[in-house]
């Protein structure tokens, strides 16, 4: 494990003045903890592409385990508390020849890791309706999501401010030191795709403002130190057409651009770069992505269309740190509507139709049984041998919690995607999930 931050002399101390007040006080009254399973088969086929130790495949099965303590807050005019995240994941099945790197299970530097765990520290403050909370946090905001897509969840070092104190406005803002990948026990710095340099600054404010009671307008701006600068303008809109029947409009636009070494040569050639095509090699950031999707829900039907534009300096980006040293620490969550099982469609110059039937069975007696099938396809790639690549992705998703009798919360969930491209290996991947969550208090 890594030496934990000077952040962590923070949590501690909001903890020992929390449980100080906590014989007269609502800290534990209001505190509740649960403990979540999750078990996950996961087969990720390359095709024809090897990876360093020869083979095309992942097939790996595990078991993972999440503890969550949250507090409630002390008495007065400051409440005070502290939450607790314990994560163990565990190997069922794997080894030679079906584990290739870290996407869901750790390499220990011998193969397989046979167990892996991490301990996040929480501490919060309240005054009013303003919230701050410094630790581990699981950001999901337009400029950083956390990513959720395996065994156990990415988690972030730092601290995040959220107020509520005026009447339709949530502002948030903080700051991000360190991250821990969704397959590692480790703490690194953070980066974008393809920079091998850490960085320890990322900072973020924005605001949510609902306009009406079915408009929301969003603006969030963000800065990674010596990688970039990201404003962000979000609008979602809700109209009711009738019993059971909407059309909800989503639109986002990012306009992204290097800051501090990545916007000088020095700086790239020292790992500040970002991966993939880029205007004349340089790996400078330089982006703008605009996307549009419109859902149409009739009863327990959902048909969702959309259509996204990347421009062509540059790929996307977010914090991604998939190309540092600690090989468990990719596995990035990209704030787009393309951001699925296999790909994001993020590449430079991508554009990208796409297109979602949901079916909700709950409608004809099945409550908790869901489906959904998705495609995208995108063209117009520019990679660094050559312009107007192409690619799809097909993924069915199907889901179902169990509702009733001994098994009740019992979720089961199936995945399979495909994905076939000019610009990246043919992948299929399967998952199946099962997951409970027990209330512990």
């Amino acid at each position: 494990m890594n030496t934990p931050p000077p952040l962590s002399c923070l949590v501690l101390g909001t903890l020992r003045c929390a449980v100080g007040q906590a014989a007269h006080a609502d800290f534990v009254s209001d505190s509740h903890a649960s403990l979540g399973l999750r078990n996950l088969y996961f087969s990720h086929d390359f095709r024809d592409q090897r990876g360093p130790s020869g083979q095309a495949k992942t097939e790996e099965w595990a078991q993972g385990f999440m503890l969550n303590f949250t507090s409630g807050f002390t008495r007065g005019t400051l409440g005070f508390g502290v939450d607790a995240l314990v994560l163990q994941g565990l190997t069922l099945d794997s080894g030679a020849g079906r584990h290739r790197g870290s996407s869901m299970i750790p390499d220990d530097g011998q193969g397989v890791a046979s167990d892996w765990s991490r301990l996040g520290l929480t501490g919060k403050v309240r005054l009013g309706q303003t919230e701050a909370r410094v630790g581990t946090l699981q950001p999901k905001l337009p400029v950083l999501v956390a990513n959720d897509g395996r065994l156990l969840p990415q988690t972030f070092e730092g601290v995040q401010l959220t107020s509520h104190d005026l009447d339709n406005l949530t502002l948030t803002a903080g700051r991000i030191e360190q991250a821990t990948g969704r397959g590692s026990s480790d703490r690194t710095g953070l980066a974008v795709a393809g920079g091998t340099r850490q960085s320890n600054d990322f900072v973020f404010a924005g605001a949510d403002y609902k306009a009406g009671r079915d408009l929301l307008l969003q603006y969030y701006a963000a800065n990674l130190e010596n990688y970039y600068t990201q404003q962000f303008f979000g609008l979602q809109h809700t109209w009711a057409l009738g019993e059971g029947q909407s059309i909800k409009t989503d639109l986002r636009y990012f306009d992204t651009g290097s800051s501090g070494a990545n916007g000088s040569g020095g700086g790239r050639s020292d790992g500040y770069r970002v991966g993939g095509y880029t205007r004349d090699g340089r790996g400078e950031i330089d982006n703008r992505t605009w996307s549009a999707m419109f859902t149409w829900n009739l009863g327990g039907h959902g048909l969702t269309g959309g259509y996204q534009s990347v421009s062509d300096a540059s790929n996307f980006v977010q914090l991604n740190q998939g190309s540092l040293p600690d090989k468990g620490a990719g596995g990035a969550s990209l704030y787009l509507f393309t951001d699925r099982l296999l790909t994001s469609f993020n590449r430079a110059g991508e554009n990208t139709w796409f297109g979602q039937y949901a079916y909700d069975f709950s409608t004809v007696g099945v409550p908790g049984l869901r489906a959904s099938m998705v495609y995208l396809k995108g063209d117009g790639i520019r990679t660094v041998s050559g312009d107007e690549h192409k690619e799809w992705e097909r993924d069915l998703l199907l889901d179902y919690v169990i509702q009733e009798g001994t098994f009740k919360g019992l979720g089961l969930g199936a995945r399979y995607a495909t994905l076939r491209s000019q610009a990246a290996p043919d992948q299929d991947q399967t998952r199946l999930i099962l997951s409970y969550s027990l209330a512990l208090f």
